[in-house]
Parts: structure tokens; C-alpha cells; sequence
């Protein structure tokens, strides 16, 4: 399988409690520390070097945690984010209407977030997430998982700097979701690989869901029947059978009002109908066993 560029860092959650906390990608003394930071944190963001601040993909991630930070101030919010302030710049102007506004990424965040709870819950939910993320996702600490929870944290290093690792200790035999928002990606041959790999470790029957951005699939921006198409057609090639879902849809079934203005991205959730590598060697091997005993029971007939 090829390697893709990016960092992977799993780690298990062993209770539904956990008391985690961040540090801040920012230099120390431009921090406001008693204002943003209430709790002691261990995630850590992995643009860390002071020459990457300025960097398109740090911005983007630092713009979104400064929506999370946002809407978690809200009276009546999506969802509360109580890391997002260590991430978001310590200059930020917090913006008096937001109140009445619905962002888009934030109802696709609240979306991406029940539907992660709702695919690990149970026994036979999934053990198994892997956030393919812009580097300030905090899903992994303020999220109630179940125990025994395993989270890949797949991440850029360095803006694509160090080249990357597989998804080790990732079980092919055992149910997983998959979830991509924030992940930066330059062309639409980076997400086909991204497509590839899930395709290669997924299970049968396992979810793949998050926001692309609009201008990777390259139709008319607002002809959704042509999104739908060009979708259907990228996802199906790799054995995902995808469907969109409607910011708007999301934000009604919240008993909220529609979102502000258009999105610049899509949001979608894709069945994995393939079964994975892992499992395609299983049955390779147990196919094997049944012919070489078959011919066993021949040989002693004859």
C-alpha cells in the first residue's frame, strides 16, 4: 500500500472520562492564558515551529478552532469545545453576532460528532476511529467515548515535511468509522490516495464521512446534481457508496435555523462495500486450507 504524506499517532482511550488538556501552538508570552485556558491540556498541535505560523495550513486549522472557540460561547451552542480557546490566536476579535449565526462548519462538526458517538456505542459499535484532521481536532479529548475506544490521529507533520507512516496497530478485522474534516489536501490525486487507503483497511460495512472541500470536485459550484454525480463516481471507484447531507437538513433536525450564506464545502457519508485487505487474506487463506484438505481426503480414497 502506498504511504501517504502525514503523521499517525494512535492512542487508546481507556475510560469515558478523560481529563486531558493543550498546549498552545502559540508563543508563550502572546498567550492569553487566564482568559482561553481553563484546563491543563496534552494535546498538542503538530504545527509547533515558530516558521509555520504564517502557514496557509496552520491558519485554516487555527480559523477553525476559533469557530469552535466561537460557538462554544454561544447561549445555546452546537457543541462545547472547552480546548478550542488554546487554540485559537490570542488577539481574536469575538464577533457579537455570532449568537444568531449558524456556521456551516460547525453544524457539519456537531453532524460529524453524532454520528461518531452513535457508530461506537454498544458492543458491537465501532472500537476503531481514525480522524484524518488539520492538526487542532480535539474530538479525541472532549468526546465521551466508550472504554477501550483505539483513536488514529492521522495529521500533517511539519506541512508534509517528514514522510509517513502506516496506520499502526489498525486491525483489519474489527469495525472502524473514518472521519475527515480539516485534513489539508492539495489536489484531488492526494484525496484519491487518502480513498485508497481507507478502501485498503476498512471493513466491510464501515463508515467514511466528513466535509470535502467544494473546489476538489471539480463541477459548478451549486449544481448539486453534478456534485452528486462527480461523487458518486470518485467514491464508488474505491467501494464507497456515498450520499450527500444537507447542511441545512442537519441543522433543522437540531431544531436550529438554517446556516449563514453558502459553504464552501460538502458534506457526506460513504458505506464501505469492499472487504478490507485483511479480510480479502483471511478468506485467500481459508480458501487455501479447504482445497489442501480436500485433496488430503482424495489422495487417502484413492
Amino acid at each position: 500500500m502506498k504511504q501517504a504524506l502525514m503523521e499517525i499517532k494512535p492512542f487508546m482511550v481507556q475510560a469515558p472520562a478523560i481529563h486531558l488538556i493543550v498546549q498552545s501552538p502559540f508563543p508563550v508570552s502572546n498567550h492569553r492564558k487566564s482568559r482561553n485556558c481553563r484546563f491543563k491540556i496534552t494535546a498538542k498541535t503538530h504545527f509547533h515551529q515558530d516558521n509555520d505560523h504564517h502557514h496557509p495550513y496552520f491558519q485554516s486549522a487555527v480559523t477553525r478552532a476559533s469557530f469552535r472557540f466561537q460557538e462554544s460561547l454561544r447561549s445555546e451552542p452546537l457543541f462545547v469545545d472547552p480546548y478550542a480557546g488554546c487554540f485559537a490566536p490570542p488577539d481574536l476579535e469575538l464577533d457579537e453576532n455570532w449568537n444568531q449565526k449558524l456556521h456551516h462548519y460547525c453544524v457539519g462538526t456537531r453532524f460529524i460528532d453524532d454520528q461518531l458517538l452513535s457508530a461506537t456505542k454498544g458492543v458491537d459499535g465501532a472500537k476503531q476511529v481514525v480522524l484524518f484532521t488539520d492538526g487542532m481536532d480535539t474530538r479525541a479529548y472532549r468526546l465521551k467515548w466508550p472504554s477501550s475506544t483505539v483513536i488514529f490521529d492521522v495529521s500533517p507533520q511539519a506541512v508534509f515535511n517528514t514522510a509517513s507512516q502506516k496506520l499502526q496497530g489498525f486491525n483489519g478485522s474489527r469495525p472502524s468509522i473514518w472521519v475527515f474534516q480539516g485534513f489539508p489536501i492539495t489536489n484531488l490525486a492526494a484525496f484519491k490516495e487518502i480513498l485508497f487507503m481507507v478502501s485498503s483497511l476498512a471493513m466491510k460495512g464501515c463508515l467514511f464521512l466528513g466535509e470535502l472541500p467544494m473546489w476538489l470536485t471539480e463541477t459548478q459550484v451549486g449544481v448539486k446534481s453534478s456534485v452528486e454525480k462527480w461523487m458518486y463516481e470518485i467514491f464508488m471507484s474505491y467501494g464507497f457508496r456515498v450520499r450527500m447531507i444537507g447542511y441545512d437538513e442537519v441543522a433543522k433536525n437540531l431544531g436550529q435555523k438554517h446556516a449563514v450564506g453558502d459553504s464552501d464545502y460538502v458534506l457526506f457519508v460513504a458505506e464501505h462495500l469492499r472487504f478490507s485487505d485483511y479480510e480479502m487474506e483471511i478468506w485467500r487463506r481459508e480458501f487455501q486450507r479447504v482445497e489442501e484438505e480436500g485433496d488430503e481426503d482424495g489422495f487417502e480414497e484413492l
